[in-house]
């Protein structure tokens, strides 16, 4: 596994992943051939320039109108910036930015330390892992059994409180996602003092550790300043739920109901790999900008330091060429996206309910 200092490392070329190279090359060729590889750096500057203009005109807000009870409402904006931050993080993440490894990670930075309190190295230590091995159930750490499980299996013998939510998980998964927000930062200042979390020097730590409780800080410095504290741990609490459930719609979608690979799916290249895991949703503009690009899930797996702005235009090419390999390219809207990773968590909680 790469060092989690550096930005998510996926390559881009088949080879480079044990790929039977007949299969992904053409693609990846064709691809580089029609500049979709290249860097948008003016198109995510305006981005992020919008989005943290946004942010502050919010605070402002906040600042002017705190003393009433309907500045709550603008915790549904903050949400949906928040949420934007979240996907410029993940895009520096993964290189999608800059071609500067360190303007990359200066970005992510920003972006995920300091305004959303998540750990950079911790995320993509983890974000490594899944893209490696998507839905994976031994080496993909979205799919392991925690409060929810994805496979039959890591249903049997969970009782009590566990038990409980396995049984009915496909009716608490988006309640649970309004928690996301505030696991994210748990988390992140978990990995931060864990003994077997990413390895990172001392340096590195303090800049993380500095920045998520400059993040702390400031988040609490603003909501007391503009609210009094009953008012400010509402605003608070709705916030942070609104961000978690908008990134759980968001996630939702990707992964849920496709293939698990097991011993045998680890004997597929990257292009099966990744396409087999994954699933598409249809939209437009309107599905681009909520899912933050996510919803061309299996363009960003197959290519994953494509900028947001180029994956639309892959898809063709993806589309067909799976088509020529006879290799299901999956694909559907929103809401059936929804149903459908649902109806796997239903499935996958059966055994205990019929027992």
């Amino acid at each position: 596994m790469p060092q989690a200092t550096a930005a998510l490392q996926i390559p881009a070329s088949g080879a480079a992943t044990g790929d039977r190279g007949s299969e992904f090359t053409p693609l990846l060729r064709t691809v580089k051939e029609e500049g979709l590889l290249r860097r948008r750096t003016g198109w995510y500057a305006l981005g992020i320039t919008a989005n943290l203009l946004a942010l502050a005109a919010v605070a402002v807000l906040l600042t002017s109108f705190g003393h009433s009870w309907w500045s709550l409402l603008l915790a549904v904006p903050l949400a949906v910036l928040s949420a934007r931050t979240a996907f410029v993080g993940h895009d520096a993440g993964h290189s999608q930015i800059s071609a500067d490894r360190r303007v990359n990670r200066l970005i992510q930075l920003v972006h995920a330390n300091l305004l959303l309190g998540m750990s950079q190295e911790w995320w993509n230590d983890k974000h490594n892992r899944h893209h490696a091995n998507p839905n994976h159930l031994e080496k993909d750490p979205d799919v392991a059994a925690d409060i929810l499980v994805f496979a039959r299996h890591q249903a049997t013998g969970r009782t009590g409180l566990r038990g409980w939510l396995t049984r009915h998980q496909a009716w608490l998964f988006f309640p649970l996602t309004t928690l996301e927000g505030l696991a994210l930062k748990v988390y992140g200042f978990q990995a931060l003092f864990a003994k077997d979390g990413p390895r990172r020097t001392a340096r590195q730590r303090v800049v993380e550790g500095g920045l998520l409780l400059a993040h702390v800080a400031g988040y609490l410095a603003l909501l007391l300043t503009a609210m009094p504290v009953g008012r400010a741990a509402v605003f608070a609490l709705i916030h942070q739920m609104l961000l978690g459930l908008h990134l759980g719609l968001a996630f939702a979608p990707n992964h849920k109901g496709m293939e698990m690979p097991g011993p045998d799916g680890e004997r597929w290249g990257h292009l099966r790999r990744q396409v087999l895991t994954s699933r598409n949703i249809r939209g437009g503009v309107v599905t681009d900008w909520f899912l933050g690009g996510l919803n061309y899930q299996i363009e960003h797996h197959l290519f994953p330091s494509m900028p947001r702005p180029h994956l639309r235009l892959a898809q063709p090419a993806v589309r067909a060429h799976c088509r020529s390999l006879g290799v299901p390219y999956t694909e559907t809207g929103l809401i059936d996206s929804y149903r459908q990773a649902l109806g796997h968590l239903h499935d996958v909680g059966e055994p205990l309910r019929a027992s």
